[in-house]
């Protein structure tokens, strides 16, 4: 045993190369050990299988193991370098870790197998040594005690020939964080399992606010960002392997299976992880990133399938609102490609001055005045066709177009409400719809002071309408400080579309509001023997409890109007009163009914074709000359 231990020795303090080693130590073992196969593999930097000795077993077992990726059932070596424990199996043919793998190992006549990790000094796997059994059975204490000198050997060995390539291995190693690179990932991806769906998952991951820390803080500072989220990533999702695919980008190739059965729970690891401050380079920092994932599975049966269904999932939840994790959905492709052709030409009618705003009025119930009036955003096709918001709503979530739509509407109502106030219309409020993008492109509320500033326009007059899913998500904390600085600014706040959506009462808490503006979803039902009349009145009371007006939606009947008005909620628009207008029949509309105005009629019920015709035949009047010498005139 000592001759046999001094010629590996030898071998190694003479830099033979690590196959040679590992060759001789098997052969000397199998010399020992007559009935038994003994292997060496190594580990490569993409976290894959390279035999390094085989002596006694036939080549095309061999080569049908290179490349495997480690696992927690990929074998006895396999799963052994990936838990970096010893991996005894009795019984190949009924062990779940060869379930996969059974067919080649018994086609040789392999039936038992024990496997050790050869470690590096930092605990890494680099390796695995194998006895192979002819029959079922564990190694006796003798065989033990040769495969853990044997063990020793080889960890000398690989760690050896670990530091002699390590210069060569950084074609696959990210200098800046130490993780296997784009290539190293590439390769790994490739050589993923194929035979089961749902074996394996891919997590695409972003950082958020390197480009920010970049801009702000300077280059030393994002590098610093970028090694502390690797290190970070690469922890909360170990064993499986991490990859830095370059700038901002990671990857990480999930095997684990309680991580596979729960990936929400996986990404909250790393999210939790990453939202500790850190210093950058001086700079207290704290990480934030957008996760999406997809599965090998029925229909991503190819590693380029589930890279793209990856891909589309972090492009959707980057879309979407940053700072999450979406897992990919069949039919996620479509949206992201109907999300794409309304960026497009939204953009292309931001260039071309094709974006305008037309007002619906918002009414007292009680006296039909109108109080204010809503601004929603129209785009004008190039043939003419005018498309409401709701149709181009994809495109606001993109940030740069919501804020380059923001701005637009902004200039518009602006301009709008100056012109009206310098003719004594009675607009009391416009309200303005606001997309969560808006709250991450710079300070929305400096952008709104200063759009009104410029036309020397009381903020008072401004009403901005928030969403419910602005509130989700990790940057609460962002919408809750603009809100504030806007209501401290004299503008009120709306909570729109309420009911609909997943944000908790607790909001109106932690983020409060001026109005609540109750969905048509809920009004459109409204009778006495439905459920959302009792849902209504629970919103008007919590409402009333919290000084919080009231304000119904989508209201096309008189009878609902009626009886909104009798259950105490006050205010109301929709269609029984006025379809959205431009700003010349919105005029017309304001001083014939606004509130405030000498003789103001109330604008109940709906507006007649008749009304229609006249308001039409109004607009060309007062868009030509004085509005208000036109109207005298009539």
């Amino acid at each position: 045993m000592l001759q046999f231990e001094n010629r590996i020795l030898r071998l190694i303090a003479s830099g033979a190369s690590v196959e040679e080693t590992a060759r001789q130590l098997c052969v000397e073992v199998e010399a020992l050990l007559p009935t038994v196969a003994c292997t060496v593999m190594s580990v490569d930097a993409a976290g894959m299988l390279r035999p390094l000795a085989m002596p006694s077993l036939p080549d095309a077992f061999v080569l049908g193991l290179d490349g495997l990726m480690i696992g927690p059932e990929v074998g006895s070596s396999g799963s052994a370098a990936y838990l970096r424990a010893t991996v005894g199996v009795t019984d190949i043919a009924t062990d779940p870790r060869w379930a996969k793998f059974k067919h080649r190992a018994l086609g040789v006549g392999l039936k038992a197998s024990w496997s050790y990790p050869i470690l590096s000094e930092g605990d890494d796997a680099l390796g695995a040594l194998a006895l192979y059994f002819r029959e079922s059975r564990a190694p006796t204490e003798a065989e033990i005690a040769l495969i853990s000198s044997c063990l020793e050997l080889c960890q000398m060995a690989l760690r050896r020939d670990k530091r002699v390539q390590d210069r060569e291995r950084r074609a696959n190693v990210d200098a800046l964080t130490g993780l296997p690179n784009r290539a190293a990932f590439n390769a790994a991806l490739e050589r993923m399992p194929k035979e089961e769906p749902g074996g394996w998952a891919l997590l695409m991951i972003d950082l958020d606010n390197l480009k920010i820390v970049n801009d702000t803080f300077g280059h030393r500072a994002g590098d610093a960002l970028i090694q502390v989220a690797a290190g970070r990533v690469s922890r909360a999702l170990s064993p499986d392997m991490a990859f830095r695919l370059g700038g901002d980008e990671f990857a990480v190739l999930v095997q684990a299976p309680d991580v596979l059965a729960d990936l929400d729970g996986a990404t909250k690891r790393v999210f939790e992880q990453l939202e500790v401050a850190v210093s950058c380079a001086g700079h207290m920092v704290v990480p934030r990133a957008t996760i999406g994932g997809a599965v090998f599975g029925q229909s991503e049966l190819t590693a380029a399938a589930v890279l793209e269904a990856a891909d589309f999932a972090l492009y959707h939840a980057k879309e979407t609102g940053r700072g999450g994790f979406v897992r990919y959905w069949p039919g996620i492709g479509t949206r992201i490609t109907d999300r794409r052709d309304a960026i497009r030409d939204v953009t292309s009618a931001l260039a071309d001055d094709r974006i305008d705003a037309h007002y619906q009025p918002i009414v007292r119930l009680d006296t039909g005045h109108i109080l204010g009036v809503e601004a929603l955003c129209r785009m004008r096709e190039p043939g003419g066709r005018l498309v409401p918001a709701r149709a181009f709503r994809e495109a606001t979530s993109d940030a740069t177009v919501a804020a380059e739509l923001t701005e637009r509407m902004l200039s518009l109502i602006v301009a709008d409400l100056r012109r009206w106030l310098d003719h004594g219309v009675p607009v009391g409020h416009v309200g303005l719809n606001v997309s969560t993008a808006d709250f991450y492109t710079g300070s929305l509320s400096e952008k709104i002071k200063r759009a009104f500033g410029d036309a020397e326009v009381p903020m008072q007059r401004l009403i901005l309408e928030v969403s419910e899913d602005v509130y989700l998500g990790r940057g609460e904390r962002v919408v809750a400080r603009e809100i504030e600085a806007l209501r401290a600014a004299g503008v009120m706040v709306a909570l729109d579309d309420f009911g609909t959506g997943y944000a908790s009462l607790t909001h109106l808490l932690d983020v409060p509001v001026d109005i609540i503006k109750i969905d048509q979803a809920f009004i459109s039902r409204l009778c006495p023997e439905d459920p959302s009349r009792i849902i209504i009145n629970g919103l008007i009371g919590i409402a009333e409890g919290l000084d919080i007006r009231i304000m119904a939606e989508g209201v096309e009947t008189q009878a609902q109007a009626d009886q909104l008005w009798a259950m105490g909620c006050r205010y109301g628009q929709g269609y029984v009163f006025a379809r959205p207008a431009d700003r010349w029949a919105t005029e017309l509309l304001l001083r014939h009914h606004g509130q405030g105005t000498e003789g103001a009629r109330p604008l109940r019920p709906c507006l007649s074709s008749a009304s229609e015709d006249h308001n039409a035949n109004m607009r060309a009047v007062v868009r030509d000359g004085s509005p208000t010498q036109r109207l005298a005139a009539r």
